[in-house]
Formats: C-alpha cells, structure tokens, sequence
C-alpha cells in the first residue's frame, strides 16, 4: 500500500497544477495599430504604425495568467502624407528621436467572455506612462494552416486622450480623444 501511495504522489506531482503560458512572437508583417481623428470637422485622417515587435505569453487555459508586450519606434507611423508625417515629428506634437518608442507592457488581464477579455496595461508615448485598458478579442487560436505552427489573432480597441501624453496642440479644433484599433498576429515562439 505505501507503494501504491508513493507512485501515486510521484505521478501527481509531475503533473502541472496549470497550464503554462506559451511565448508567442508577434509577426511583423500582421501587426497593425490604426488611429484617426477628425480634422477640423472635414475629413477623418487616419494612421498606422505596422511592423512592430513584441512577445505575448499566451495560456489558452488560464488567459488571465497571459502577458504582452510590444513596441515600436514613434518615426516608424505611418500617416500617407510626408508632410503630415513631418508635422507630427516636430515639436508641435511628438519632437521625436529616431530611438524614440511607443510601447504597452500589460500589468493584467480580465477575461470578460470566451474569446474577450480586458487587458491593463502601462501604455508609453511621448515620455509618458498612463495605465491604458484594451477591450480585446481573441479572433483564434491554432495551427496556421501555411506556416504549420501554432498561431493566434487578436483585436483590441482603446480611446487615447492625446492632451495627457502632451500631444494636445490643436484642441479642440481637432478631438483630443483618439480611437485606437489593434490587430496582431503572434507565432509560437521557437
């Protein structure tokens, strides 16, 4: 009987409590972060950084336990316009380095439903940090059926207020609130 015992606690404990968190690596060339704002009561202008960098440890069990984190250089935006591009580097908005970054380290996450959770977050831009709240969405998880590893697709939607990360020129001809989308791709990581 202690035998029995012994195998039993040895085999219990050599199996995880949990699932753990799996790294992801973003995949550059499916990261987008879109923005807009209205201009002047106009036109909608809309822009994007794209080809950023970041990891997510990503447990499909427990997505509570998930982290992520990415940035990007500010002078990577993308805005369709060079002059607009030049007028968001200077100082009127971003005086911006070019080892400047823009960046979201998560401090914690909510699952609100399925495939949706809130994520917190310590979001940097302009040399300000504030604590940011995404509303995300995991679009799937699985075998990505051209590169035969393992993926996953998320969306996630915040609202910025520009004047707290000392980018408020302009207020309020154009909206201090910003509407920032987010779609990524992640790849396990090798």
């Amino acid at each position: 009987m202690k035998s029995l015992l012994a195998s039993t606690a040895l085999m219990l404990a050599a199996i995880p409590a949990h699932a753990e968190a799996v790294k992801y690596t973003i995949d550059p060339g499916h990261a987008q972060v879109l923005f807009s704002f209205n201009h002047l009561g106009f036109s909608e202008i809309f822009g994007m950084f794209s080809g950023f960098t970041g990891d997510i440890a990503f447990d499909k069990e427990h997505p509570e336990n998930s982290t992520v984190s990415v940035s990007m250089p500010v002078k990577s935006m993308i805005t369709g316009f060079p002059a607009r591009f030049d007028h968001f580097m200077s100082p009127d908005f971003f005086d911006a380095t070019d080892d400047e970054m823009v960046s979201f380290v998560s401090t914690g996450i909510e699952v609100t439903g399925e495939n949706t959770a809130l994520i917190t977050g310590d979001f940097t831009l302009n040399g300000v940090t504030k604590p940011v709240v995404l509303d995300a969405v995991l679009n799937q998880a699985g075998m990505h059926p051209i590169e035969n590893k393992e993926w996953a697709g998320f969306d996630a939607t915040t609202t910025l207020l520009r004047s707290e990360y000392n980018l408020g020129a302009f207020v309020p001809y154009i909206p201090d609130e910003i509407p920032v989308s987010i779609s990524i791709e992640a790849m396990i990581a090798e």
